[in-house]
């Protein structure tokens, strides 16, 4: 399962909480059928093993503005979008109030 969070760019930070915090895909992109019937779908742009820095994400088409995805914005179904870069970049996430 840890494989798979790393390969959709984004991973729990405390096993049983609610956040999950993004990071870079290992994949250019991924479908993962969820056990509900809908599907996670993660795609990159501009990805490439020298690509590992993450420019922007979206979910659902809608820019993060924090690098934490929420499982109740996933459980039944989602887009993860990145945009990735080979150069480290300043994406404006702001870690969420008691981080």
């Amino acid at each position: 399962a840890w494989y798979i969070f790393n390969c959709l760019g984004f991973y729990p930070f405390c096993p049983g909480a609610d956040e999950y915090y993004i990071g870079s895909p290992c994949v250019k992109g991924l479908k993962v059928r969820l056990s509900d019937g809908g599907t996670l779908e993660m795609t990159t742009e501009g990805w490439s093993k020298d690509a590992v820095y993450v420019k922007a994400a979206y979910l659902n088409g809608k820019r993060l503005d924090s690098p934490v995805v929420r499982y109740s914005e996933i459980k039944d179904g989602a887009k993860l979008h990145f945009v990735m870069s080979k150069k480290p970049v300043k994406n404006g996430f702001r870690l969420p109030a008691g981080h």
